[in-house]
């Protein structure tokens, strides 16, 4: 990935396209297959089929100044099987410079974000005891993602939660040394991160979820 950055060309990366099979994306298959096996156990409608799970290498230069055709890093997401889940999902990738590992609610349409806001708006205590949760605070952090400048329209100003409120994007995100990749460890840093963020997106698909059951019923 290292050499890629100073080589995005066509021209260098088709020889050596191979060695990225090999070397970055088959290891990085293995990996999700191995989470996958394990979320069974806790997090079973995240399982991804591991074709769908990884990104393509290439990236979209249509709307981009950055014309350069690869991406510089390797990253595999799992989302939510269930229909209407607000886009959230886990997620991890590998590069040259860091080891990411998050999960969330990276991009919600306008109606699943104003279903999340409600949803903080009237159990904001409950989001706040699972951002404090130990194993979140140690191996995350706190809450990341793209801000308002002020409490969107519907809320009041002075809500309880509207620090909360204000977030348009839900996001628990950490980087790791990107030395990380090559040892054993990998698995379990990623794995034990996942499982720490597990309530966080039951809180965030709850309402979907609701939702779902709700049109099931009536």
């Amino acid at each position: 990935m290292r050499r890629l950055a100073r080589h995005n060309q066509r021209e260098w990366f088709q020889p050596r396209k191979a060695v990225y099979e090999e070397q970055v994306k088959a290891p990085m298959r293995l990996l999700v297959e191995k989470l996958n096996a394990a979320m069974m156990a806790f997090a079973p409608d995240y399982v991804t089929d591991p074709d769908k799970a990884i990104y393509r290498i290439y990236r979209d230069t249509r709307f981009s100044k950055d014309k350069t055709p690869y991406k510089e890093h390797i990253a595999a997401s799992f989302h939510r099987r269930a229909p209407n889940h607000g886009d959230a999902g886990y997620y991890v990738a590998v590069s040259h410079k860091e080891v990411a590992i998050g999960g969330g609610v990276y991009m919600p349409q306008p109606e699943a974000l104003l279903a999340i806001r409600n949803q903080i708006a009237a159990r904001h205590e409950e989001l706040r005891k699972i951002l404090r949760a130990r194993p979140v605070k140690r191996l995350l952090g706190g809450l990341q993602g793209e801000q308002l400048s002020r409490v969107p329209k519907g809320f009041c100003a002075d809500h309880p939660a509207a620090d909360l409120l204000r977030f348009k994007r839900f996001i628990l995100y950490v980087e790791l040394p990107p030395d990380l990749a090559t040892t054993p460890a990998l698995y379990g840093e990623v794995l034990q991160r996942f499982r720490a963020m597990r309530p966080f997106l039951e809180f965030l698909t709850a309402p979907a979820a609701k939702k779902r059951q709700e049109a099931y019923f009536s």
